[in-house]
C-alpha cells in the first residue's frame, strides 16, 4: 500500500504539472487605452447604428479592410449596430504596427546596437590582470501596434466617442493582435473611466 505522504506529494506533483501547462497555453496581451466619451444630451450609443468611413490614403488600402472586419466584431460585440443605409454615426478606423529590437525587459534597442561581441584585457582596479569575452546574441523581435476608432454623429458632425488601444510584444500574429486591440479599445463601452487604463485579454498560444 503507498504511504500518504507519497501519495499526498504525487498529487501535489500532477496539480503542479497541470497548472503550469495550463498557464503555458494561454497568453496576456496587455493593452494600453484611453476613450474619450462626448455624447451630447439626449443622444445615447447604446445599440447606434453605424457605417464606416475611410480617409483618402485608406479607400484603397486592403488592410483597411480588413480592420474595419475586426472592428465591426468588436463593435457588435459591444451592441452596436453596422447599418450603412440608417447610420445615426460614422466610424473612422485607424490602425499602425512597427516593429523593433528589444532588450531582455522588452525595451527597444537603441541606435547604433550591433550583434557582435568583443573582447577586452585589462588590470581594472585592482593588482590581477584578466581577459574578458563578451558576446551579444541576436536580440527577438517585438511589435508596437495601435488601432483607434473615431465616431462622428453624422447629423452634426461632433466627436461623441475616440478611442485607441496600444501593444507591445513578442507576438507576429498580426490579425489576432489587433482583433484583440479592437477589443481592448472597446471595453467600457459607452461609458469608459477617464485616463489612460490598462486592459488584459486572455488569449491561446
Amino acid at each position: 500500500m503507498q504511504h500518504p505522504l507519497k501519495r499526498l506529494l504525487g498529487l501535489a506533483t500532477v496539480l503542479a504539472l497541470s497548472l503550469l501547462t495550463g498557464c503555458a497555453s494561454m497568453r496576456i496581451i496587455d493593452s494600453d487605452v484611453v476613450s474619450v466619451a462626448a455624447v451630447p444630451s439626449g443622444m445615447s450609443l447604446q445599440g447606434a447604428k453605424y457605417r464606416f468611413e475611410r480617409l483618402p490614403s485608406q479607400v484603397n488600402n486592403p488592410e483597411a479592410g480588413l480592420a474595419e472586419q475586426q472592428a465591426q466584431a468588436a463593435m457588435t460585440a459591444v451592441g452596436l449596430v453596422r447599418d450603412d443605409a440608417g447610420a445615426q454615426i460614422s466610424v473612422l478606423v485607424n490602425f499602425s504596427g512597427v516593429q523593433y529590437l528589444a532588450d531582455p525587459w522588452g525595451r527597444p534597442l537603441p541606435p547604433g546596437w550591433t550583434p557582435y561581441g568583443n573582447v577586452y584585457l585589462g588590470s581594472g582596479l585592482g593588482p590581477h590582470v584578466g581577459l574578458g569575452l563578451g558576446m551579444r546574441f541576436p536580440p527577438p523581435t517585438h511589435y508596437h501596434r495601435e488601432v483607434g476608432l473615431i465616431m462622428r454623429d453624422l447629423k452634426t458632425g461632433q466627436v461623441v466617442y475616440e478611442t485607441r488601444a496600444s501593444h507591445d510584444g513578442p507576438w507576429r500574429d498580426n490579425t489576432t493582435i489587433f482583433a484583440t486591440l479592437f477589443q481592448a479599445a472597446l471595453a467600457n463601452f459607452p461609458n469608459p473611466p477617464a485616463g489612460l487604463r490598462r486592459v488584459n485579454i486572455e488569449l491561446p498560444r
